[in-house]
């Protein structure tokens, strides 16, 4: 996930937290399968030095990620982006 210098998506004068820009960013690369299921994310202070933000910010973007269903944390393992939901299965009709 390493970003090249100067390439952030982040801009931080648009008129959008920037945590939220770190979120959909990683969300963008997750549904566009860059991000496979089970992959690991970077741990927070790197997130925080690819997208040139605090590591705080980072946080807060793993958390609105793990909101969306997104990602799951796993202490003292790791962020991973989450697997979809299986479908449930049509319950056999009625007669």
């Amino acid at each position: 996930m390493a970003a090249e210098s100067n390439s952030s998506p982040i801009d931080p004068s648009k008129i959008a937290y920037v945590y939220m820009q770190v979120a959909d960013h990683i969300a963008a690369r997750i549904a566009s399968g860059d991000l496979r299921p089970g992959a690991r994310l970077p741990g927070e202070r790197d997130l925080g030095t690819e997208y040139g933000v605090a590591y705080l910010t980072a946080r807060r973007a793993i958390r609105e990620l793990r909101e969306r269903g997104l990602v799951v944390t796993l202490p003292a393992k790791g962020t991973f982006v989450a697997y979809p939901p299986e479908p449930e299965a049509d319950p056999a009709p009625e007669q």
